[in-house]
């Protein structure tokens, strides 16, 4: 049984840092790529970053426009965990985050699109007060 599992959130003031985990078991997945997505309360769920591992073996991070210059996102393939290192943190980072694998290794498409992702985590809950 394949299995992502998030940790890391919790209540933090507003300028303040949090890094998330993303500890997977039940199968590697060190040459598929994987990102993290957030749904705050009444809205949909968005796109916030994602990293793939190129043939060669190079690294490519992908963040959305909010994310971009607050958030960097790492894997630790040896302990099959990405994590999400969130700083400057705003009001409106207020929500659930959830990390996610595409299991298909030669899926070439966005890697902000949902529907590309098959596997899901629970999701932590990052609360950011004003």
């Amino acid at each position: 049984q394949v299995q992502l599992v998030e940790s890391g959130g919790g209540l933090v003031q507003a300028g303040g840092s949090l890094r998330l985990s993303c500890a997977a078991s039940g199968r590697t997945f060190n040459n598929r790529a994987m990102g993290w997505f957030r749904q705050a309360p009444g809205k949909e769920r968005e796109f916030v970053a994602a990293i793939r591992r190129s043939g060669g073996g190079t690294y490519y991070a992908y963040y959305a426009d909010s994310a971009k210059g607050r958030f960097t996102i790492s894997r630790d393939n040896a302990n099959n965990t990405v994590y999400l290192q969130m700083n400057s943190l705003k009001f409106e980072d207020t929500a659930v985050y959830y990390c996610a694998v595409i299991s298909d290794s030669g899926y070439r498409g966005s890697y902000q699109l949902r529907g590309a992702y098959d596997v899901w985590g629970q999701g932590t809950q990052v609360t950011v007060s004003s």
